[in-house]
């Protein structure tokens, strides 16, 4: 008697740990479905507005990426001839307007104060990497939105200053290797204006993010329950045992 008291304990132990936890993971990601809901509205708003002047040099040390990421602004800027670093990319989720593998052509640009903005000119296919090398002449009106460097993952590359090649868009440490007097917290990335040729090919940012956390909250749930249904159908079945 004590050894079948026994094994239904620990199976109801079971059985309630294992539904906590999975009740747990579908209220998490209730959660996260409340966060992404927030971060897309507040990209879709902050991409929809008219760009803006680029805030003074000396207002960059109090922007953050929290409160001035994605937001669109116009400035008027030369790129510096011979100066542009390249950054492998397989796709991105903001630019459906591209596929495949190339590189993010990086280049710096001076403004007419003197100071130093990195900009992102847009994406080149492997195959024409030549295109990179181009460099408008002039002072254009640009206009991109800014953005704030990404962070390497765990299974991110090296980066090979060596051979002109990063595998992170963070522009402190592409403009450190490329002795770029760029001190700003952020780089731009280009929309507009588009070089004669096409390519680096700038564009509109597009929030395309996966929100699938009803989906896998669902789930989750439905795993809870299943789990319940289990237990007490074992239960069942022991006690019936126990009447025979």
């Amino acid at each position: 008697m004590k050894r079948r008291r026994g094994g239904v304990i620990e199976a109801t132990v079971f059985a309630l740990a294992g539904m906590a936890i999975l009740a747990g993971l579908g209220i998490w990601q209730l959660d996260r479905k409340v966060w992404k809901e927030h971060l897309i509205a507040t990209l879709d708003a902050r991409l929809s507005r008219p760009p803006a002047p680029l805030p003074p040099r000396e207002a960059w040390p109090r922007l953050t990426a929290a409160a001035d990421e994605y937001r669109r602004v116009t400035f008027p800027a030369q790129f510096i001839a011979g100066e542009s670093a390249l950054v492998y990319t397989a796709g991105s989720a903001f630019r459906p307007d591209i596929s495949g593998a190339g590189y993010w052509v990086f280049a710096p640009a001076r403004l007419s104060g003197g100071s130093v903005v990195v900009v992102n000119r847009g994406f080149v296919p492997l195959e024409r990497i030549e295109a990179s090398r181009e460099v408008p002449e002039g002072t254009l009106d640009l206009v991109g939105v800014l953005r704030w460097p990404e962070k390497p993952g765990m299974f991110t590359p090296n980066d090979e200053p060596q051979n002109n090649v990063w595998y992170t868009r963070d522009q402190k440490a592409i403009s450190a290797t490329k002795s770029w007097d760029a001190p700003g917290p952020f780089y731009v990335e280009l929309e507009a204006p588009a070089p004669a040729a096409g390519l680096p090919k700038p564009g509109r940012l597009v929030v395309a993010l996966p929100d699938n956390h009803l989906q896998y909250a669902l789930t989750w749930f439905g795993l809870a329950l299943a789990l319940g249904g289990v237990y007490v159908t074992w239960l069942a079945r022991r006690l019936r045992k126990r009447r025979v």
